[in-house]
């Protein structure tokens, strides 16, 4: 199984959500066996999402994780907000979103928000090859 951490901070940066896709890409490009375009297109953003989401509601940093499975790839967002992403309506108009985690379950196989015992959460999703 391959895998990597990386700490994205800080949530005031213009390229921390582009550095954390960057990231993913090197990730998926060190696979012996690749994965089909599409499947490094959803990791890269689903990766871009909840990056985006633990940065502007999480407390200003995050933990990325990515991990390989036999089928498919894990990508794990760890920030210190306990209150995890919450399915609403899109707002068409206003622009105050609602259209990222409604993706990111449709993108994943499985997706899961996990509470720390030391606060924050851990929202994952897997992303099928």
């Amino acid at each position: 199984m391959n895998t990597m951490s990386v700490t994205v901070t800080p949530a005031r940066s213009a390229t921390a959500v582009a550095d954390a896709r960057e990231t993913a890409r090197a990730f998926l490009d060190r696979f012996v066996r690749p994965i089909a375009a599409e499947a490094a297109d959803s990791v890269i953003l689903v990766v871009s999402e909840l990056v985006t989401n633990a940065l502007r509601h999480g407390g200003g940093t995050c933990t990325l994780n990515l991990n390989t499975h036999p089928d498919g790839i894990e990508v794990a967002v760890h920030d210190r907000c306990p209150q995890g992403p919450r399915m609403r309506t899109p707002d068409l108009s206003g622009g105050t979103g609602g259209f990222g985690w409604p993706m990111v379950n449709r993108l994943a196989h499985a997706t899961a928000v996990t509470r720390l015992p030391s606060g924050g959460k851990t929202v994952m999703a897997l992303i099928a090859r």
